[in-house]
């Protein structure tokens, strides 16, 4: 079985500081993910100056009271040459960076870092102008569907496609945009009514609390799993609430290779390599319930079945019942074929 590509969702919970970020990279790395994931924008570019912060943010940033979400963003902005100390942090570390472009210019700023790789937020998925500058790089596309329809989606898919991206190098991300997202509101069978209509690579970016979802989302299929971090939940921001700390996004990783290899056998139901040892130990043979003379005809009477089992299996035992007994036996004697005429 393929591994699953795990991206660990720095976003924007460096709050600012590049010190954060790097730290971030580390604690990813560390991890054993496979991408660490931030978000590049200018703030001026994505949101205008009345906009609102979302209810999830007003709640996360308690102790902001400024409503703005302009006002929030543009301290949470990364510059050109933040971008290019945090992929050189990366390289050192090991671990592929990856951003997440909100406007045309940042997707500019990413084509001139040479990446292969782009990601489209789920706020994205209706702008017509966005999709299709990212389907003309034609490069490996993630896009997150939260909020979406189906047919939304796949309006998306066209736009990418129509410009040169092909189907096969897209990974569509089911997701929902609340954050954290209520259990009952996660309704992971949708990922599966993707890849049916899509015929795309398919995964999921949780926004939950806790490892459970994207870890059975990885038994259903997903090829892809994104999940947000902080270095503490409790930090001032707008997704720390949502994220997993430090030992948490371990064992996510974790599990999520372990379900891997749980999943990695042929689908065929026969003894494992590590379990053969164990078949005599485990299982019974035909024993004597007491000691017989040499002549005694078998019944059903002279016979328990006990362990170990490397005599004659029980489901043996019509060719054993009135069989004559060629010299006399001891107690709990296990029967061979041998023993019997």
């Amino acid at each position: 079985m393929q591994n699953c590509l795990i991206i660990a969702e720095a976003g924007v919970n460096h709050n600012g500081s590049l010190e954060i970020a790097k730290r971030l990279i580390e604690i990813a790395a560390d991890a054993g993910v496979d991408v660490v994931k931030f978000q590049t924008f200018k703030a001026s570019n994505i949101v205008s100056s009345i906009a609102k912060k979302a209810d999830y943010q007003k709640e996360n940033m308690k102790y902001d009271t400024n409503d703005s979400q302009f006002s929030m963003l543009k301290k949470l902005e990364l510059t050109h040459s933040d971008h290019i100390m945090l992929i050189e942090h990366c390289k050192k570390h090991n671990i592929n960076f990856l951003s997440t472009a909100f406007d045309l210019e940042s997707i500019d700023m990413l084509v001139g870092f040479g990446l292969e790789q782009y990601k489209i937020p789920s706020g994205e998925i209706t702008n017509l102008p966005y999709l299709q500058k990212i389907g003309k790089l034609k490069k490996e596309i993630i896009i997150s569907t939260g909020m979406s329809t189906l047919e939304e989606v796949e309006d998306a898919i066209s736009v990418l496609m129509e410009n040169g991206t092909e189907r096969k190098k897209i990974t569509v991300l089911h997701c929902n945009t609340e954050y954290p997202t209520p259990m009952q509101d996660v309704n992971l069978r949708a990922m599966l009514t993707l890849k049916q209509r899509l015929n795309t690579k398919i995964g999921y970016s949780d926004h939950t609390l806790g490892i459970e979802v994207p870890v059975a989302a990885v038994v259903l299929g997903a090829q892809v799993i994104e999940k947000h971090f902080t270095l503490d939940r409790n930090m001032e921001g707008p997704d720390h609430l949502a994220s997993l700390e430090p030992d948490e996004l371990k064992a996510m990783v974790n599990a999520i290779r372990n379900i891997e290899l749980a999943l990695s056998g042929n689908g065929e139901k026969e003894p494992s390599s590590s379990e053969i040892k164990n078949k005599t130990i485990a299982r019974k043979s035909i024993h004597l319930k007491s000691s017989l003379p040499a002549g005694h005809i078998i019944t059903e009477q002279d016979l328990e079945m006990k362990r170990p089992g490397d005599g004659i299996s029980p489901m043996q035992i019509n060719e054993v019942l009135g069989s004559t007994i060629k010299e006399q036996l001891p107690q709990e004697h296990k029967l061979s074929f041998k023993d019997l005429k």
